[in-house]
C-alpha cells in the first residue's frame, strides 16, 4: 500500500515539472519571436536610437538684394542674377513700376537673364503696373526667344494687355511673321476682339502698311481660321478697311481667302 502511494506521488511530481517547463519554454519562444517596437537600429557598435527626422533649412530671403537683382536683370547679367537669387533676392519682387525681375529682363530684351529667372521659377504671367507680363511683352515686341521660353513655362494664352488684347494682336499689328506663327501654333484665339474692337486681322490692316510682312500675317491668320467678316467698332470689315487704305495687295489676299465684303 505504501509502495503504491509513493509511486503516485512521484508520478504527480513529474507531471507538474513537465507542465512548468512547457509553460516557461512557450513564454520564452513567444518573447523571442515578438517584434520589437523600440525605435532602434543595429550598428557595428551596438544598438543606438534612431535620430528624429530632420527639417529643411529655412529659405534665405534678403530684400536688400532686390534692387541689385532688378539692375542685374536690366543689364542681362545672368551670372549676377543667379548669384543674387542664391543669396536671397526675391524672384517675384517688384520695382517702382510694378515690374518683376523677369519683366525687367524682358523689356530690356535680356534673353540670358530671362532664362535664368524662368528656370528658377519666375512667373511668366506676372504683370507690371501697365499690364505687361513677360509673355505679353515678348509677343508684342517680337522677342521670339523669350516668348518661346514663356510658352514652355506656362504662359496664359488667354491673358490680355491693357488694351484687352492677346499677344497675337500687337504681333500682327507690327507684322512680326515668326511671332504670329509661334502664337498661332501655341493656340492663341485668332478671333479675339480687344477693347477698341479690333481682331488681330483688323490690326494687321488698320495699323499695317500693306507690306510683304503684313500681307503674310494676314494670310497666316486667315489660314488659321481668322474670320474676315467680323466688323470693328465702326461696323467695317477687314476688306473695307483694306480698300479704304489702298492696300491692294492685302485686298487680293483677302479675296483669295473668300472675303467678299
Amino acid at each position: 500500500m505504501r509502495s503504491a502511494i509513493r509511486r503516485t506521488l512521484i508520478l504527480a511530481s513529474a507531471v507538474a515539472a513537465t507542465t512548468v517547463c512547457v509553460t516557461a519554454c512557450s513564454s520564452e519562444e513567444s518573447t523571442a519571436a515578438a517584434p520589437s517596437t523600440s525605435r532602434t537600429h543595429a550598428t557595428t557598435g551596438g544598438v543606438v536610437a534612431t535620430p528624429p527626422p530632420t527639417t529643411a533649412p529655412p529659405t534665405i530671403v534678403d530684400p536688400s538684394l532686390n534692387g541689385p537683382l532688378q539692375s542685374a536683370a536690366a543689364a542681362n547679367d545672368a551670372a549676377q542674377v543667379r548669384d543674387l537669387l542664391a543669396r536671397g533676392a526675391e524672384i517675384e519682387s517688384r520695382d517702382g513700376q510694378g515690374r518683376t525681375p523677369l519683366v525687367t529682363a524682358t523689356k530690356n530684351r535680356g534673353v540670358d537673364a530671362a532664362r535664368v529667372l524662368i528656370d528658377a521659377g519666375a512667373d511668366v504671367n506676372a504683370k507690371d503696373d501697365i499690364e505687361d507680363s513677360a509673355y505679353l511683352y515678348a509677343g508684342a515686341e517680337g522677342y521670339d526667344t523669350i516668348l518661346r521660353m514663356t510658352l514652355d513655362h506656362g504662359a496664359d494664352l488667354r491673358s490680355v494687355n491693357r488694351f484687352g488684347g492677346t499677344a497675337l494682336i500687337p504681333a500682327s499689328e507690327h507684322g512680326f511673321v515668326s511671332t504670329v506663327r509661334t502664337l498661332i501654333d501655341a493656340g492663341v484665339d485668332v478671333n479675339h476682339v480687344n477693347t477698341p474692337g479690333w481682331t488681330a486681322l483688323h490690326e494687321a490692316v488698320v495699323y499695317g502698311d500693306g507690306s510683304q510682312n503684313h500681307r503674310q500675317v494676314v494670310s497666316d491668320l486667315l489660314d488659321a481660321g481668322a474670320d474676315p467678316d467680323i466688323r470693328d467698332a465702326d461696323g467695317r470689315t477687314v476688306l473695307t478697311n483694306a480698300l479704304n487704305r489702298g492696300q491692294t495687295a492685302v485686298v487680293a489676299v483677302l479675296h483669295d481667302h473668300g472675303a467678299a465684303r
